[in-house]
């Protein structure tokens, strides 16, 4: 009897055990850039913050999954997914076609325009069309004619863009031959090289550079120009992910789309931005 109440123990160890391992909570590992404040930066001791960083373990927690996040440099950030180093990316990545050829994409759980940061006392503080917004894909004769007024005010001038980003594309469009157009690695780099006049002004998403606009050195500084967003500016911020991953997708689209719902998306951004940048459909 005891030889079988032995094995009847060994069994339901064995069982209980399985039954844990079975019960483990998966893991995302989710990759962010770690150098675009306030959507994602590396904060004191190296620890990893931001707009996204809050919004990655919200969703995670939504699916019920245990977030894992790593930064990763910008310019090799797809190429590692797709080598699967990672299972997505929130890295304030915005949804255009051309991206859409390599990864997929779930969301967007954000939408921001462009703008231009320049010098309080330099002459492009008085580029035309500042406070007002267009939308290249709904609104293209108007937007483009709204680029065109502010272009002369630009000729000669040095624009820095942060490299394989929509805001280089659109550089490379509307704004190449006019103005000189100087790509950087991160946007840090070229707020540095703002501050330090060797370039006239930064072209970037407007969240990013409210975040800028916090900081004590940039105090004489302004955000100018017309808002622009939708055409090759994208269709907002998603989460990439490779191609055929469609459960991890279906998961995260439904979390996003509660995070929306519930007003955790707004609260967040309003937190980190300063406004909302919540999707509208």
């Amino acid at each position: 009897m005891k030889f079988m109440k032995s094995i009847g123990l060994a069994l339901l160890g064995s069982a209980l055990a399985i039954g844990g391992a079975a019960a483990q909570e998966k893991t995302v590992k989710i990759a962010t850039e770690g150098a675009y404040a306030p959507w994602n930066f590396t904060g004191a001791g190296g620890k990893l913050e931001g707009f996204e960083i809050d919004l990655a373990n919200d969703l995670c927690g939504r699916m019920k999954v245990k977030c894992e996040i790593v930064a990763q440099d910008w310019d090799g950030i797809i190429p590692a997914l797709t080598a699967k180093k990672y299972d997505a990316i929130m890295a304030g990545m915005s949804i255009t076609d051309e991206r859409k050829k390599t990864i997929d994409f779930a969301g967007p759980y954000a939408n921001s325009p462009n703008g231009l940061l320049v010098a309080k006392n330099s002459d492009l503080a008085k580029i035309p069309g500042t406070g007002q917004a267009f939308n290249l894909g709904s609104q293209q004769a108007a937007a483009e004619k709204a680029i065109e007024a502010y272009k002369p005010m630009l000729k000669g001038k040095t624009v820095g863009v942060q490299t394989s980003t929509i805001h280089s594309n659109f550089a490379d469009k509307y704004l190449k031959g006019t103005a000189e157009i100087r790509e950087y690695k991160t946007t840090e780099a070229h707020d540095l090289d703002l501050a330090a006049g060797r370039i006239d002004a930064v072209l970037a998403d407007s969240t990013n550079i409210i975040g800028t606009l916090e900081k004590p050195e940039f105090k004489d500084y302004v955000m100018v120009g017309p808002s622009i967003t939708g055409g090759l500016l994208g269709a907002g911020v998603g989460v990439g992910l490779r191609q055929g991953d469609t459960e991890l997708k279906k998961s995260f689209d439904e979390a996003i789309q509660g995070a929306i719902k519930d007003g955790t998306i707004k609260k967040l951004s309003e937190k980190w931005f300063k406004i909302d940048t919540t999707p509208r459909s």
